[in-house]
């Protein structure tokens, strides 16, 4: 569909804005290896401690960049999908909200030195600014998503489906929604009055518990997007069929249900909270995978599908008629590639919601070599592959560089997994994951210095290398496609193909009941928490 002015030029600051800010989250995910491994054997490297570094990784790769391409796909989807433009003034509105909230976060971590890393529940207490700006972030993501639903109830009027894409982006911005109310009431409520200095002491169990009933969901509504490109988009790529349209549709409605009663797996040391609402939680977040494994047999199939097409008659021999290396369809490779980080990446996670061997690696750096085999892994490679995707349809422009292009999520899947391995195996034998290594237990004049890790850190430090080799590569490519001349029509276009079996079914495209289970669920598995955390804490 043709595309307004507006609209073109919201997707694209959506996009490239984070895309920019990105460039400073990698650099300082690669300083993070240095000092691991002891190559910088010091508090701070360039004026930036080990600590803001740290900080300014999180909030950028995790918070900034997830947030601005979730609304940047969002705007995209619905405009597409239902024919009709978005409101472009409160779009705007909603941009530049979280364009503001983002440099007045930045100044905090830069100018004011904040380093309570992206994890921001207490007792680390940030300057003020910290959280005017996440809360500016936050509020700009909640416009986007409530400027989408007259559209969509407008669209509902004519027609009685949803569409597959908008059924997803509105699943992944349901759980946005309801995940970030607790987090709100943590800062608005208690971290805030306490970084005003208006209150001196606050529960803090209380606001770990707020925190984690946001901090775990996050991870769905970084993955539902990525879900949508791989139901919608990539088996058009590669000429297939979206196997069932009712698995993916179901597969949206069962993370709105068990996304954010999973968060206690993240307190399973804190004391306070029985044991008994623990193992509860620790049982969801085995189900809350249920829709994962749902999503690896459908996307199975529909490869498959593709491979048969393309001639394959045995067992297996369709995985190698799948277009791997096809320079015109590199979007395929994001998604491979992604994809198969994201098998170890589950597999690592049941570590985490184990009650017992959670323990095991708990705060160990076993945690962020699993993050980086999730969020690292098919989320990032699908944020960055579709940004680009996006970028070229709605400038006209042709990608440049095709070949380094190809080698980007190649990269970045060998680099991962190396990297994972190395903090993973660390982490069983004790590697803390915070912890300034440089000065520490990588480091032969600290009393600290373990020679037995070492070997680990330098396997992490190898696969960092990698993936940072790799996205200085993605970044050529990306402003060198930017920067390169029109050569076609500026649209919005958002390939889909058929499905082989449709998904028409009533129950699955609405969202009330689902969205009521939620709350339901919510209210069962969180209510003893709280009486817990109250009765512990004296209130």
């Amino acid at each position: 569909m043709k595309i307004s002015k507006s609209l073109k030029n919201l997707i694209f600051w959506e996009i490239t804005f984070p895309m920019i800010l990105l460039i400073f989250g990698i650099y300082h995910g690669f300083m993070q290896v240095l000092y691991r491994a002891g190559i910088i054997k010091s508090f701070d490297f360039l004026g930036i401690t080990y600590y803001q570094g740290l900080t300014l990784h999180g909030v950028i790769n995790a918070i900034v960049l997830t947030t601005f391409f979730g609304v940047a796909f969002g705007n995209a989807i619905v405009s597409y999908f239902l024919k009709r433009e978005i409101n472009l003034k409160i779009a705007w509105f909603s941009f530049w909200l979280m364009f503001v909230g983002t440099l007045i976060t930045a100044y905090s971590i830069l100018i004011q030195k904040t380093d309570v890393l992206y994890t921001f529940y207490p007792p680390l207490v940030a300057p003020p600014t910290f959280y005017l700006g996440v809360v500016l972030i936050v509020i700009g993501s909640w416009i986007a998503f409530f400027n989408w639903i007259p559209t969509y109830l407008n669209y509902k009027k004519e027609n009685k489906e949803t569409p597959l894409a908008v059924y997803g982006i509105f699943s992944a911005f349901i759980i946005w929604f309801l995940c970030t109310i607790p987090v709100a009431i943590e800062i608005l409520f208690m971290l805030l009055p306490k970084s005003l200095g208006i209150v001196k002491e606050i529960n803090n169990l209380l606001a770990r518990t707020l925190f984690w009933m946001f901090g775990h969901a996050l991870v769905y509504f970084w993955l539902l997007p990525i879900y949508v490109g791989l139901y919608v988009i990539m088996p058009k790529t590669i000429n297939s069929k979206l196997f069932s349209e009712t698995f993916a549709r179901l597969t949206f409605a069962l993370f709105i249900i068990f996304s954010i009663p999973v968060g206690v797996h993240h307190q399973f040391a804190d004391p306070g909270i029985g044991t008994i609402w623990k193992l509860i939680q620790g049982f969801l977040t085995f189900i809350v995978a249920i829709p994962s494994f749902i999503t690896a047999f459908t996307i199975s199939a529909t490869l498959e599908y593709a491979g048969r097409k393309n001639g394959s008659n045995g067992l297996f021999s369709w995985l190698f008629k799948l277009p791997y290396f096809d320079k015109e369809k590199w979007l395929f490779a994001y998604f491979i590639s992604g994809l198969i980080v994201f098998i170890f990446g589950g597999i690592t996670g049941i570590v985490n919601a184990s009650y017992n061997v959670n323990l095991v690696v708990h705060n160990t750096s076993y945690v962020p070599g699993h993050f980086h085999l999730t969020l690292g892994g098919l989320v990032f490679l699908g944020i960055i592959g579709i940004s680009l995707h996006l970028i070229t349809k709605i400038t006209g422009k042709e990608i440049q560089l095709k070949f380094l292009n190809l080698l980007v999520p190649y990269l970045w899947l060998i680099g991962s997994l190396i990297f994972g391995f190395g903090m993973m195996a660390g982490g069983i034998l004790g590697i803390p994951r915070r912890t300034n290594m440089g000065l520490t237990y990588s480091n032969p004049d600290s009393p600290l210095f373990n020679p037995h890790w070492q070997v680990w850190n330098y396997i992490s430090f190898l696969g960092g290398t990698i993936m940072f080799l790799a996205m200085v590569i993605y970044f050529i490519v990306f402003f060198s496609t930017i920067f390169s001349k029109k050569i076609k029509e500026e649209i919005l276009e958002i390939e889909s193909s058929e499905p082989y079996e449709n998904g028409h079914n009533k129950i699955l495209n609405e969202f009330k009941l689902w969205l009521f289970l939620a709350i339901i669920l919510i209210i069962l598995a969180y209510t003893f928490v709280y009486y817990d955390v109250f009765r512990a804490t004296g209130g």
